[in-house]
């Protein structure tokens, strides 16, 4: 079909076609990557493809690890042994330095193994200690870099399969170094135009290296200077490193455009690809007929055998040992420098850098130069090619010049390195064989002796060869392929390398199918092959540089005497300048300030957040705080109209504090800026008051000293203010009936007479230390005795005495307190208002070493307040009333009446109006063991430990007894009984099963998570962005290009020039580091928001950073997938997650904003707003779950969670939040109740939800445990109801119990509970649920009003079963509670429940005690508790 078309096409548009336009290709074009040259092995020859031994690979292990030390000398040693020696030695064979150079150009056509090899492999020569070059410190740490080269991959896995090195240009005699060795390396090397090479604003030059030609460009060894600046475009990726090969280069690209101008004169019809292939054509014809019949010959001293045509079946790859041999020989024909001439055999000046003046160019100052000041024309180009095919090179032997051999361009961050030591390092990279085997394998004589090597050596300079034999320990099977390779030659090649080399050029020759003298191929006809075969190099020179043929010898690969121009003498380097000095390169130069600044700001990110968050929270705290006080401070205003603000001095060693001193009719009030009452002095007569006023500073302080009370300072801004202060004190103290005394001192002195509060602190920690001490019988030492003074201190501590406000604080109480007013009065037997030492501990010791009897007694003088010997009614109440103070007088009037009609009832007293101490203390018969045990508790001072464990031991056996009556437990069966007698590795195993059964969630989120995890880490784990970005970063500006090339594949490319991008590239210039300083700074704020603190603090500011995650996701996806290192995978990981979320995300949005309107708000003490809205339609939940809502009139965005605490059969929702922080507070003045009718309603609000928790999986035990803590309770309040309504529509439900323990400070902190509960007391007619109430504010304070609480607690539970604080019928504790011993006794009630699930909500402490009971509980082989918790 393609045939059929071609042919029409041919037939339609030919006719119209000029003859001359039509295509002149006629033959196959050879390709530019070397493939398909051979029909069989398309691989043979072409770039990439591996080299071909000679001989098998010589590794230490035969797979891949090169020979080296000991068992093979020091390459720096050999080198300085076998290889030194003194420059200016002529060719013995008079060949030229064009030679030499033509033989580097014709290496860069065939074979390029520089390129390093990935991953990187390093082989570094260790240099010897004192090296006159390399280590002229004697420091002996000095290491030369060397990295092992590409190899094929396929290769190195056995020693039948050993590493084999590949070949980066093709293996033919193709002109790659002229044309590249790929189609898209010769395109960008053409111009496109008349067949030509592209060339720059000269035309005798080619344009300059660029993008996206990789050539090599490492750095000038001599000057440093780097970039493709100054470098041409070649075929041949380092043919810029010396001037001499890019000279060649450049004679070759003017050649191709000399033809290809030539052949568009002829052909003037043929278009730019004709006349390219056309010209092409020619020169390697061309090329290849001077390398073999020219300059082989030259080199080899002999000819090869005529061409006997193609042979399809020879290999003609090349060879590692081909590769070694010639760029080992060649190394020594090098000159030190070399000259330049012009077509009248002058020899010009060269100038230098330093702008002197030299006869020649230096090489080891040449290599990698850059725009040279002697090659700015084509006349200089010219110079220089004349001026190597006059001169002669160095003698053909085994010594280097300084210039190769000590001053070679170095690799990484050395400047110069050893080129024979590389060399020789090359070798055994390659695993050349010994130079026996080699000679051996190649069919040459075996060499037994040392002297056999080279015998003329041996007689001219026998130290050499015994020198090496020395190194190589006298074992000449160790000897190397390239060291007796050079050591046998001399003139021309040894015998190992001339045969090495000659195979190789027969192979290239008849293994090449475009050879130029195989007639088969259609390129030329015989007439073509004979004019080629006809032209040689000196014919090429004439035709580019348009000189006389007289100005060049017939062969300019020799020099013979009588040809033009000779040189004025053999070079030697004495005649030219030195060569530039080994310097080492700092990657970093430069860069350590800026990467610091860099890193410090990076790590200032979360700094920053931090601190924007806790600005943020200031003022969210702020605004709450003021909504707190602000109805507080419009009630206290109007109480202290006429206060005076003054600052209060308070020592010398404390700040001074801003106040407001109010008076009143018998007393003064200090407060401070929140209008908290500080301090109140009592103002009684006949108290003698001083008023003391400073005469010095303005007159602006005063001081109140009062008997028995710290002394109060006040300062004033003026003088005027303090005059307003004392008259309105005067007035106050007129009032209150006392004296006082006016007198002035100077300020110093009465600050110094002050009695301030600490001191005051000080004198009443003694008083109660020596109180105690007498009480208990405690050593004097331990009292507080001091040293010194103590004496003096003491009497004074003793002679004080405690004011009302001192002894209320000294129990840790109010001043107003009833029970203080009480205990204080009967303390006081003078009735001054104060307690002296003595009468302190007359009461004090009958509460810490008294009877049952005499503690009742003295709670009878306490309550008998008008002092007939009779306490009444009324007085019992009023004492009873003093014992619920602490628990915030949650019984009203009627109900306090209630429990003393019930006491008197059950004594027997209900006609008695008054009781006697008798009848009083025969009310208290059945608990003397709480009296015995009741103390007084004084604040700061601690009680021996005997008693601490006496009375926790009372209250736990009174709580003990309680659960065994309450709980009724059942006997133990036998088979219930033989499950204590399992062995322990039995009940090992069953606490295992218990735990991953408990867990079971956890477990599988943990697997879920970690197995995410550690395939992110498995899958990166090899990459160096898991270990670090910054460190990263510091590594990577640092490393080498050689080696960021393997590691960054897709955005490096190894061109020699080692110096990597600075760290700001890395941050800064590249999409990952941008997006991942952008990913830092998100996280930064995320975190630190999403903070439990922060997030309490402001909850908004969480919601709205928290949306950043959308940001986050389309970073992370940027930042990978711009496949630094490898393909991205975050689609692996991230696509389901992402695809779960947004339809969550939907159906969520989908709900969320249908307006819900509230049906009824109320405000419930403690903060708790009360609300309850309108049920969606389709809205079904299970009780135990919760929901998110917005309030319309907050803001349609931020949500918040709640539990519902409705019952799933209620047709309304209902919420209970208490106002824990802004939001919540807005919420409760937004749903406040309305002042007036015309009131809006209430603000709508917008749902989301229900979503669960494992409360709602109470249902799946038999029995169930709920312990709520302080709001925690919210999810319980709706299981409870749910339960309750289930059974009494005699539904079917799994649950037969549940066990409520309410914990709370306070039973009025949640009041709303407690109708709840009374609501499932009143429905609960099957006793299914069992309410454990614990109100912790009681917890450890065994005093007498808490002994006296229990009292009457038990005695009102028992004789109205209802609770005296709650009013359920609920059994109400005092404490924490003692879950181990609580989950015991149930498995005593319920043995034969083999799981019972425990359910808590609350603090994290309270549901860490719950988690560790239940632990401990499952150690033992019975039942076992499921624990589910849930912490706010």
């Amino acid at each position: 079909m393609g045939f059929r078309l071609a042919l029409a096409w041919t037939l339609l548009v030919g006719p119209w076609m000029p003859m001359g336009a039509r295509n002149s290709i006629s033959w196959e074009v050879q390709r530019f990557d070397g493939w398909y040259n051979n029909l069989m092995e398309h691989k043979w020859g072409s770039k990439g493809s591996r080299l071909q031994r000679l001989v098998p690979a010589s590794y230490a292990d035969g797979v891949y690890q090169p020979l080296g030390e000991p068992h093979l000398p020091n390459p720096r040693d050999l080198s300085n042994t076998a290889m030194r020696g003194p420059a200016g030695q002529a060719s013995l064979r008079n060949r030229t330095v064009l030679g030499v150079f033509f033989g580097y150009h014709v290496l860069s056509d065939l074979v390029s193994i520089e390129k390093p090899g990935c991953p990187a492999e390093f082989l570094n020569i260790h240099i010897p200690p004192g090296d006159p070059v390399f280590d002229p410190h004697k420091s002996g740490d000095v290491v030369l870099p060397f990295q092992r080269s590409r190899w094929d991959p396929n290769t190195g896995q056995s020693p039948s399969n050993p590493r084999d090195l590949t070949n980066e240009v093709t293996g033919w005699l193709d002109g790659s170094a002229i044309y590249g060795s790929s189609h898209s390396w010769s395109d960008e090397l053409r111009s496109f135009s008349g067949g030509q090479l592209a060339s720059g604003p000269d035309p005798a030059f080619p344009r300059q290296a660029q993008d996206p030609l990789f050539m090599w460009t490492p750095p000038d060894p001599a000057t440093g200077q780097r970039g493709p600046q100054g470098l041409y475009a070649f075929g041949a990726e380092q043919g810029n490193r010396e001037p001499f090969l890019q000279a060649l280069g450049l004679l070759w690209f003017r050649y191709h455009n000399l033809c290809a101008q030539k052949l568009a004169r002829e052909h003037p019809l043929w278009g730019d690809e004709e006349l390219f292939q056309h010209a092409r054509k020619r020169v390697i014809a061309t090329y290849q007929s001077i390398t073999m019949y020219e300059w082989l010959p030259s080199f080899l001293r002999k000819m090869p055998q005529e061409y006997a045509g193609y042979r399809p079946f020879l290999d003609p790859s090349i060879s590692p040992e081909f590769l070694a041999a010639s760029e080992q020989f060649f190394s020594t024909m090098v000159p030190p420098g070399v000259y330049m001439r012009n077509a009248s055999c002058h020899f010009q000046g060269v100038i230098n850098r330093n702008s002197s003046v030299s006869r020649a160019l230096r090489v080891c100052n040449s290599y990698w130069s850059r725009e040279h000041p002697n090659l700015q024309r084509a006349e200089d180009v010219d110079a220089l090619l004349l001026g190597m095919a006059s001169q002669i090179a160095e003698r053909e032997d085994h010594m280097v010049v300084e210039d190769v051999q000590d001053f070679w361009p170095g690799p990484l961050k050395f400047s110069r390195t050893d080129h024979l030591a590389s060399c020789l390092q090359r070798g055994r990279d390659l695993g050349l064989p010994s130079y026996t085997k080699a000679r051996a394998r190649l069919g040459l004589p075996p060499v037994t002796r040392w002297q056999d090597i080279n015998p003329a050596l041996s007689r001219s300079d026998g130290i050499v060869l015994e020198a090496t034999a020395a190194l190589y320990n006298q074992d000449l099977s160790r000897l190397e392929l390239l060291s007796g390779g050079l050591l046998e030659s001399y003139g021309d090649p040894g015998p190992l390398f001339s045969t090495i080399v000659l195979d190789q050029f027969v192979r290239l020759r008849d293994g090449d199918r475009y050879w130029f003298e195989n007639t088969k191929n259609g390129l030329f006809s015989e007439k073509e092959i004979a004019e080629i075969r006809n032209t040689s190099l000196r014919d090429v020179l004439i035709a580019v540089t348009n000189m006389t043929p007289g100005a060049l010898q017939p062969n300019v690969f020799f020099w013979h005497a009588g040809d033009p121009c000779p040189q004025p003498r053999q070079l030697s380097t004495e005649d030219l300048p030195a060569c530039a000095p080994l310097i080492m390169r700092d990657y970093f130069k430069g860069s350590g300030f800026g990467f610091g600044v860099t890193i410090g700001t990076l790590c200032c990110f979360p700094l920053v957040s931090l601190l924007s968050a806790w600005i943020v929270a200031q003022l969210r705290r702020r605004n709450f705080k003021r909504l707190q006080v602000q109805n507080r401070q419009s009630i206290m205003c109007e109480k202290l109209v006429g206060g005076m603000k003054a600052l209060e001095w308070q020592g010398r060693k404390e700040p001074c504090r801003p106040v407001l001193v109010h008076l009143q009719p018998g007393q003064i009030h200090v407060m401070d800026g929140r209008l908290s009452v500080l301090r109140t002095i009592q103002l009684r007569p006949p108290q003698q008051v001083n008023l003391i006023l400073s005469s010095n500073h303005g007159r602006r302080t005063l001081m109140l000293k009062i008997p028995k009370e710290y002394d109060l300072v006040l300062l004033f801004d003026l003088e005027e203010e303090r005059q307003v202060m004392v008259e309105n004190l005067q007035s106050a103290l007129k009032e209150s009936g006392l004296s006082f005394q006016e007198w002035e001192l100077r300020e110093q002195e009465l600050m110094r007479a002050a009695v301030t509060r600490e001191q005051r602190s000080h004198l009443l920690e003694t008083f109660f230390r020596h109180l105690f001490s007498q009480v208990l019988d405690i050593d004097q030492a331990d009292a507080g005795a001091l040293p010194l003074d103590s004496s003096q201190k003491v009497r004074e501590a003793l002679a004080c005495e405690l004011s009302r406000a001192e002894f209320a604080e000294s129990l840790g109480l109010k001043p107003q307190d009833m029970f203080v007013e009480s205990m204080f009065s009967l303390a006081d037997k003078d009735g001054n208002g104060y307690l002296s030492f003595r009468e302190f501990l007359d009461i004090l010791v009958v509460f810490m070493k008294g009877s049952p009897e005499e503690k009742s007694r003295l709670m009878f003088r306490m309550y008998d307040f008008d002092g007939n010997g009779l306490i009444s009614k009324d007085e019992f109440i009023r004492m009873l009333r003093s014992f619920i103070e602490i628990s915030n007088n949650c019984l009203s009037k009627a109900q306090l009446t209630e429990v003393v009609e019930s006491m008197f009832r059950e004594a027997g007293f209900q006609d008695k109006q008054e009781l006697t101490w008798e009848d009083f203390h025969f009310m208290l018969r059945d608990h003397d063991s709480e009296l015995r045990f009741t103390q007084l508790c004084v604040k700061g001072v601690e009680v021996p430990e005997v008693i601490k464990d006496l009375c926790r031991r009372a209250s736990y056996i009174s709580q003990e007894k309680l659960w065994v009556t309450s709980f009724q437990p059942l006997l133990f069966t036998e088979a219930h009984r033989e499950k204590f007698q399992r062995s322990r590795r039995h009940q090992t195993v069953q606490q295992f099963k218990r735990f991953v059964e408990n867990y079971r969630r956890h477990i599988g989120c943990l697997a879920v998570f970690y197995t995410i995890a550690g395939g992110l880490f498995l899958e990166r784990a090899y990459f160096l962005h898991s270990a670090g970005h910054v460190v990263n970063v510091y590594l990577f500006s640092i490393s080498p290009l050689s080696v960021l090339s393997c590691l960054f594949p897709g955005l490096f490319h190894d061109n020699g020039s080692e110096f990597p991008q600075k760290y700001y590239w890395w941050f800064f210039q590249t999409v990952p580091g941008l997006t991942g300083v952008m990913l830092l700074l998100i996280l930064a704020i995320m975190y630190v928001f999403a903070s439990h603190h922060f997030r309490r603090c402001s909850f908004r500011g969480f919601w709205l950073t928290h949306h950043l995650y959308i940001l986050l996701y389309m970073l992370l996806i940027i930042h990978g997938s711009f496949a630094l290192i490898q393909l991205p995978r975050f689609h692996i990981f991230f696509l389901v997650p992402a695809l779960i979320y947004v339809g969550d995300k939907l159906v969520s949005l989908s709900r969320k904003k249908v307006e819900i309107s509230v049906v009824k708000a109320e405000l419930l003490p403690s903060g708790v707003t009360h609300l309850q809205f309108q049920r969606p339609q389709g809205f079904e939940y299970k009780s135990g779950q919760w929901v998110r809502i917005a309030c319309l009139a907050l803001g349609t965005t931020e949500y918040h969670p709640f539990t519902l605490t409705s019952a799933p059969h209620e047709d309304t929702l209902s919420l209970h939040i208490r106002a824990a922080g802004p939001w919540t507070t807005r919420l409760r003045e937004i749903y406040s109740p309305p002042t007036d009718e015309n009131c809006a309603k209430y603000p709508k609000l917008y749902l989301d939800g229900p979503f669960g928790e494992g409360h709602q999986e109470w249902h799946k035990f038999e029995v169930s445990v709920l312990v709520g803590g302080g709001i925690g309770v919210t999810p319980f309040a709706s299981i409870l109801k749910d339960l309750v309504f289930k059974s009494s529509v005699s539904c079917q439900v799994f649950c037969k119990k549940i066990y409520f323990i309410w914990v709370t400070r306070t039973q009025r902190q949640f009041e709303w509970l407690a109708d709840i509960i009374r609501e499932v007391e009143e429905n609960d007619h099957r006793d299914l649920v069992s309410v454990h109430i614990y109100i912790t504010q009681l917890a450890e304070k065994f005093d007498l009003r808490t002994t006296m609480l229990y009292i009457c607690e038990r005695h009102f539970q028992k004789v109205l079963n209802r609770s005296l604080f709650t009013g359920l019928r609920s059994i109400t504790h005092f404490g924490r509670p003692p879950f181990e011993p609580f989950f015991n006794s149930l498995q005593e009630v319920h043995p034969q429940v083999r799981k019972i699930g425990v359910f808590s909500c609350g603090p994290p402490g309270m549901t860490k005690n719950v988690e560790k009971a239940c632990q401990l509980i499952n150690r033992q082989d019975r039942t076992h508790f499921s624990h589910h918790y849930e912490n706010f």
